[in-house]
């Protein structure tokens, strides 16, 4: 049995083309991580350096809102072997990163187009119902900020 750092969360990815065993069977024997709760200020070679402690990494995904191709506060980080990911989510998982505590969990694998947020504004939906105001991440949520519009015009 693996330690709990490494077990897979209750999280399964709603947009996965498959079974829910399929899903289960990639999760297993990944080498992939999603990272969330990013600052949209973090750089490609920030991720290197801080991901890079736990082993080498094959490539890093920047997470980009899908209408501006700016950062939005995630991304995928694939290693090279499970036991430099497992590695990782037991030592880099919950560590904080430009302010910020940042998460990892297991992922399917990326897929091309996954890369872009899935909000209706093209980020990340949490961050469009997100009502506090956080400089890491824009601001405030997206509809918080339409609310806003009007006062300010």
């Amino acid at each position: 049995m693996n330690a709990p750092s490494v077990d897979l969360s209750s999280y399964r990815d709603q947009h996965f083309k498959g079974s829910r065993t399929e899903q289960e069977r990639h999760l297993r024997l990944t080498t992939t991580l999603y990272v969330g709760n990013l600052s949209f200020y973090t750089t490609e070679e920030q991720l290197y350096e801080l991901f890079g402690r736990s082993g080498d990494i094959k490539r890093i995904v920047m997470g980009l809102d899908k209408f501006r191709k700016t950062p939005c506060g995630f991304c995928f980080v694939e290693y090279f072997t499970r036991e430099d990911a497992e590695m990782c989510m037991r030592y880099v998982n919950g560590t904080r990163l430009d302010d910020r505590i940042v998460r990892t969990d297991w992922d399917a694998g990326f897929i091309e187009g996954r890369q872009y947020g899935r909000g209706k504004s093209g980020g990340q939906v949490r961050d469009e119902y997100r009502t506090d105001y956080d400089s890491g991440r824009g601001g405030y949520g997206k509809i918080v900020q339409q609310k806003m519009l009007p006062k300010l015009t």
